[in-house]
């Protein structure tokens, strides 16, 4: 082996062990504390699926062609997955900022793109466990099995990864954490509950779909949809472009904003 092998070697498993180590912090962090971090999610969904499903959902009817409660569970799986990917890297960045440990992180020999995939990984975890607990609570309200698995879990997944990437970049700008509050109140609430979670935009008046067609959430919900029901109101291969371009975009702000300190070195 090669001096500059042995040398690669290293450093790669200096950035695994940084990787790993910054996972671990994540997950032990929103695990601990599993009563506020996971059980709220699936209490919410239980009522939902009693308000909508039940006592709401009867009177609908059918929605694209589904039972309406069925028809929802994928939009209120993915918001499950919005909400705590998002909040679990803006409330752990910011802390760091706010106890300034991170400033340890950014003197490391550690590149600052290993830094971010650990609190993204952080968050994907997160918002992926809460997702599959709200699945399973679904269960027992209705009986969808995914269309197809693979857009299911990439859906999840790159949901989880693009909302993540938010909440580092809310974190990064944050001052108080009155601060981390405001967008997902302002922000990510409007953008979910407009996004088809509850409706299919073919309801709306045609000038209405268009303008849903510029909320990014409405690819996600309408791409996990088909892979739960086999149903969308979006091409499939345009929601995984648009959710792909947004993913690049956020990562790409979110590691220069990182590498310049920004909010950090001030």
């Amino acid at each position: 082996m090669s001096a500059h092998s042995g040398t690669d070697l290293r450093r790669g498993y200096r950035y695994w062990v940084t990787f790993s180590t910054l996972l671990q912090k994540e997950v032990l962090r929103f695990s601990r504390i599993w009563v506020q971090t996971i059980l709220p999610s699936a209490i919410t969904t239980m009522l939902y699926f009693v308000i909508f499903g039940r006592l709401i959902g009867d009177r609908i009817g059918s929605m694209g062609g589904f039972a309406y409660m069925d028809f929802i569970v994928p939009g209120l799986a993915l918001m499950s997955v919005i909400t705590n990917a998002y909040s679990n890297v803006v409330s752990s960045f910011y802390s760091s900022k706010f106890s300034r440990y991170v400033e340890e992180l950014l003197v490391s020999p550690a590149p600052p793109w290993v830094i971010l995939a650990g609190y993204v990984a952080g968050g994907v975890v997160r918002g992926v466990i809460v997702g599959l607990v709200v699945m399973l609570v679904a269960m027992f309200f209705t009986d969808v099995a995914p269309h197809s698995w693979l857009v299911t879990l990439s859906v999840f997944v790159l949901t989880a990864v693009l909302f993540a990437l938010g909440g580092f970049i809310n974190a990064v700008f944050a001052n108080s954490f009155d601060d981390i509050s405001i967008v997902p109140i302002f922000v990510l609430a409007p953008l979910t509950y407009l996004g088809g979670v509850f409706y299919s935009i073919e309801l709306l008046p045609e000038f209405w779909q268009w303008v849903s067609l510029l909320n990014p959430v409405l690819y996600m919900v309408n791409a996990f949809r088909y892979g739960l029901l086999g149903t969308t109101d979006i091409p499939l291969v345009m929601a995984f472009v648009i959710i792909a371009a947004f993913i690049v975009a956020l990562g790409a702000v979110s590691l220069r904003l990182l590498e310049r300190g920004v909010g950090i070195k001030q």
